[in-house]
């Protein structure tokens, strides 16, 4: 079997309203709520289980999700509307501003807990293939 990522536990200060902020952004679904955790599973088949941990102990990290053109537009309407603070880069000195990374679009933001969540719709390294 090749070695794929099943799940992640995403630490937070309210594990429901964490789930539920990027489950609006990303038009997911948020799971049944199973032990401590709220999950939220992605399309591949990747699960966050958000947890409710003390705020002092969240250490913040970054999480990028791909998205094809029509789900960027929606997904940063969203977040637009929600008033979370968005940049055109990961250290916050390009605020309200995407990118055009890679020939793509990218927009970074924060989530309720204080961790950098990312939406692209290219990968890093992106290269088109020449046309034939």
């Amino acid at each position: 079997m090749a070695v794929q990522l099943n799940h992640t536990i995403v630490h937070s200060r309210d594990n429901r309203e964490s789930a539920a902020f990027l489950a609006h952004v990303l038009d997911l679904q948020v799971g049944t709520e199973w032990g401590p955790f709220v999950p939220l599973e992605l399309a591949n088949g990747v699960t966050l289980d958000f947890a409710t941990v003390p705020t002092g102990s969240i250490t913040p990290q970054h999480y990028a999700f791909l998205l094809s053109e029509e789900e960027f537009d929606v997904a940063f309407e969203r977040i637009r509307a929600s008033g979370a603070p968005y940049f055109a880069d990961p250290h916050g000195k390009h605020p309200g501003e995407i990118n055009h990374n890679d020939g793509g679009r990218g927009v970074y933001f924060t989530d309720p807990a204080g961790h950098g969540m990312e939406i692209i719709t290219r990968p890093y390294g992106y290269q088109e293939e020449p046309a034939s």
